[in-house]
């Protein structure tokens, strides 16, 4: 039998792809409790994502990283209280399983869920809830943000339902596509270079596709990148500077998106568009795969709980594995 939940609050505060790769439960508490209130906690350079999610009534930013970069007394105070401020909830779930998650979870309320000891990195995170779950931490992420959230509001999410899913985000803006070409886009930024796929090998992949890629980029080094590769491929072509939500439409006019395990591709599959995701310091836990979203991995081994930032191995991906997968996505979709 199921609990009488209200309201509940969602801690998952960084980083843009694991947000994506959280917000996917939304859809699956609003139908196991349609009437229940949703509130969401998140890093504030985060919060534009989600603030237009119509299962979502309030997005509480935060700033963690500017207390801890200038090392203020003062800010902290204010968010504490502006933490207890939020008011009664009958549940807060860290969907995070960090400390500093776990901190904000359990100042909002003492109603806290999240991961057990045995679940996380940061063990002592678990001290701060109430209740908690079991799932392995070598586990799919998704899988263990389903299910930490599922067993703490009493139903399940299966994979079935993760294949049936709808779009996550809203689309808010219209984007012209090509009438002549099928429309891709390779996300080239990440947040470790060692998760960079080579620009030089991005030119390979648009000319043997022949159809118009666009080059996502975020950061100025990423537009320079992505420049380059416009330079010396006909058929690139640079994305336009874009604000996240913005984003999110831009990536669900698509035919395809072919990516390094980062944020904007992990939109794709949010959005239920054909994707490749490129790993190679990281495996396909961290993305979930379907029939038109999959992962290609460098030929490198892997340590979950070790993850080696200096392995480059991505570089290994050949051009042509990718190209002849994106053209069995592209025939299947």
């Amino acid at each position: 039998m199921k609990q009488e939940i209200k309201k509940i609050a969602i801690v998952r505060l960084s980083a843009l792809g694991d947000i994506v790769n959280s917000a996917v439960v939304l859809q699956f508490i609003k139908k196991n409790y349609p009437d229940v209130q949703i509130d969401w906690i998140t890093e504030e350079v985060f919060a534009p994502i989600l603030q237009h999610n119509s299962e979502i009534e309030n997005v509480y930013p935060i700033n963690i990283k500017k207390i801890k970069k200038e090392k203020s007394f003062s800010l902290l105070k204010q968010l504490i209280s502006y933490l207890h401020s939020l008011g009664k909830y009958d549940l807060v779930i860290d969907m995070q399983g960090l400390i500093k998650s776990a901190v904000v979870a359990r100042l909002i309320s003492k109603n806290t869920h999240g991961f057990d000891k045995h679940s996380i990195r940061e063990s002592l995170a678990s001290v701060f809830y109430k209740t908690s779950s079991y799932i392995p931490y070598e586990a799919n992420v998704v899988k263990r943000n389903c299910f930490v959230v599922a067993d703490a509001l009493g139903f399940q999410i299966t994979d079935t339902m993760l294949l049936h899913k709808h779009a996550v985000f809203p689309v808010k803006h219209k984007y012209e596509r090509s009438k002549e070409k099928k429309n891709i886009a390779f996300v080239i930024g990440a947040s470790w270079a060692s998760k960079v796929y080579p620009k030089e090998e991005v030119i390979k992949v648009c000319n043997s596709l022949k159809e118009q890629v666009y080059i996502i980029w975020g950061s100025e080094k990423e537009k320079e990148d992505a420049e380059w590769i416009c330079e010396h491929s006909e058929f690139a072509e640079l994305a336009p500077k874009m604000s996240l939500d913005e984003l999110v439409s831009f990536i669900s006019h698509l035919d395809l998106l072919i990516g390094n395990d980062t944020g904007p591709t992990h939109i794709a599959w949010a959005q239920n568009i054909p994707s490749i995701t490129l790993l190679g310091p990281t495996t396909t836990r961290m993305i979930y795969e379907t029939p038109k979203n999959i992962g290609i991995k460098s030929p490198s081994k892997v340590n979950i709980l070790k993850i080696d930032k200096n392995d480059f191995s991505i570089k290994e991906i050949h051009p042509e594995d990718i190209v002849q997968k994106a053209k069995d996505l592209l025939c299947n979709s």
